[in-house]
């Protein structure tokens, strides 16, 4: 059965994972990419622009189609070595504000899941997101 997901990280790591096709979580670690299968959905959320920055963005950035069930380390540096799994995103995905769904009562249930990370999410309020992210629901099926 398909899931649903939202992950939470800077805009300028969630545009590094989408031109790559992948998707890294709570800072590279395996234990969430595990939960995902293929075929579940993924949501970006960015509370920031970048980093270490102060400057917000508090926008669903992206979304995506997870593609397949291989996980695997990728060495960024020397010492960092994170896990990946590869993710069809959706190349038009609109940036879609906090504030456009923030009053929605299924917002209510999960904002403050944020925190975690990564969080699994209902299918009906996933079809939220995607429709403001401008997602063909032709795509949501394929």
């Amino acid at each position: 059965m398909t899931k649903y997901w939202i992950g939470v990280a800077s805009l300028n790591h969630v545009m590094g994972g989408v031109e790559g096709g992948f998707s890294q979580l709570c800072h590279g670690k395996e234990a969430p990419l595990k939960r995902m299968k293929p075929g579940d959905w993924l949501v970006y959320y960015s509370p920031k622009r970048e980093l270490g920055s102060e400057e917000k963005c508090q926008c669903f950035t992206a979304i995506g189609r997870v593609k397949g069930s291989d996980i695997y380390p990728f060495a960024m540096t020397e010492t960092f070595i994170p896990y990946r799994k590869d993710v069809d995103f959706f190349p038009n995905a609109k940036e879609v504000p906090l504030h456009a769904i923030s009053k929605l009562d299924a917002w209510q249930k999960y904002r403050s899941s944020l925190r975690y990370g990564h969080f699994e999410i209902d299918k009906a309020f996933f079809l939220v997101l995607a429709e403001k992210m401008g997602l063909p629901m032709k795509y949501e099926n394929k």
